[in-house]
């Protein structure tokens, strides 16, 4: 991917749609990620995309609110980055086209959390 003003490759490899649909919230990734419950960062390094764990902070955060620092705000959690991952795909397909693991009826792949 090429940067439209210098016409050099972009440091970003981002080929997706995503920065159409979400804000990325700027901040130490790493350290954000470390900061996660081990479900949570689990279900992140599983997700299709670049998870953007900064993000994932601010949200965990708000459900750690809501919900109390718990497995069943965990699993909401959880849920939302599920649905957030579909939409993602939507507009993916919507922009290019089927993408083959879809067509075949293929799910990505992710570990079994239960012990």
């Amino acid at each position: 991917m090429r940067d439209a003003l210098t016409g050099f490759p972009s440091a970003d490899n981002d080929g997706t749609c995503r920065k159409t649909l979400w804000r990325r919230h700027e901040g130490d990734a790493w350290a954000a990620f470390d900061a996660l419950p081990r479900a949570i960062r689990q279900r992140l390094a599983e997700h299709v995309y670049d998870a953007w764990s900064v993000n994932a902070l601010i949200l965990w955060r708000h459900y750690k609110k809501v919900h109390g620092a718990t497995e069943r705000a965990e699993r909401a959690m959880i849920r939302y980055l599920d649905y957030c991952e579909r939409l993602e795909q939507i507009a993916f397909v919507a922009q290019n086209g089927p993408l083959p693991h879809l067509q075949a009826g293929a799910t990505p792949l992710r570990y079994d959390a239960r012990p």
